[in-house]
């Protein structure tokens, strides 16, 4: 099942398929940006999809043959997101390794997320996901990104000057100091933790999706690695979130899931509206 749907001068292409048979379509150095929210290795049946188990066999016959099509159809100046957690992101940093090589490794960026939980006694309570970030080449993009300074980070490091400007004395390598003066137009370069809320209960951008992921989140990595009209890829699609952050952000997206409810989910999110099955439709 296919539905295309124009964005502004771009377009969102949807698929319900297996990714190999989508990715195979591909033609090589097309993409981008590839962000995947990933199969976990929970070995849980959700509402919404069978989840792999977590058995290496298991995991590397899975990602291995996708993931050499990603490296595939990947530019040269494109970069690639994989997110997971705990369960097995070092079985699939060793297949990104191999595949992509470690020298091409950027960043494990951590997602930090709190919940109400009851507290774990026999450990620590785990509240991040881990998110893989190569390159193809070194001459990757990649746009800097910006948060706003906290009051506790501004009451730690700077103080208001007699000219009413924050400021803080930095040592200049020769004994001295000199005075840095805070740039508030800018904020703070996001670091490679992140603690952005994640969706709970009902309403909002929720469209009752296992799993869901908030749109900051990937927001964040297409404005990060991508500009307008670029192609982003997502091969895990879920509730096609991806594609919603693309049409709002003026990038161009392709991606699948093999659900076909997830065609529903989509239509909740108002990308695309027919009156006939979407296998009519190309």
């Amino acid at each position: 099942m296919i539905v295309k749907e124009k964005n502004r001068e771009g377009f969102l292409d949807l698929r319900i398929c297996d990714n190999l048979e989508l990715m195979a379509e591909i033609q090589d150095n097309t993409i981008d940006l590839i962000y995947c929210d990933i199969l976990y290795g929970t070995g849980r049946k959700f509402k919404d999809y069978q989840d792999l188990k977590p058995i290496r066999s298991d995991i590397e016959s899975h990602y291995i043959p996708r993931i050499k099509e990603m490296h595939r159809i990947l530019k040269p100046t494109g970069s690639i997101y994989l997110q997971m957690d705990t369960r097995i992101n070092h079985w699939v940093r060793c297949i990104m390794d191999d595949i992509f090589g470690y020298d091409k490794f950027l960043n494990e960026i951590i997602w930090c997320y709190k919940q109400r939980e009851n507290p774990n006694k026999k450990g620590f309570n785990q509240k991040h996901d881990n998110i893989l970030l190569y390159t193809k080449t070194k001459d990757f993009k990649f746009n800097q990104i910006f948060e706003t300074y906290s009051p506790d980070y501004l009451k730690k490091n700077f103080r208001k000057g007699v000219d009413g400007r924050m400021q803080r004395k930095q040592p200049n390598g020769k004994g001295g100091y000199y005075i840095q003066y805070l740039d508030e137009s800018e904020g703070q370069p996001v670091r490679d933790w992140w603690e952005i809320t994640p969706l709970t209960g009902k309403g909002g951008e929720m469209v009752g999706y296992d799993t869901q992921k908030p749109k900051t989140l990937i927001e964040r990595i297409i404005k990060a690695s991508s500009n307008e009209s670029d192609l982003v890829a997502d091969f895990y699609s879920g509730s096609f979130t991806t594609a919603e952050v693309c049409k709002d952000l003026k990038r161009n997206f392709i991606g699948c899931d093999i659900n076909p409810n997830c065609f529903e989910k989509a239509k909740e999110r108002g990308l695309f509206s027919f009156t006939d099955e979407p296998d009519k439709l190309d």
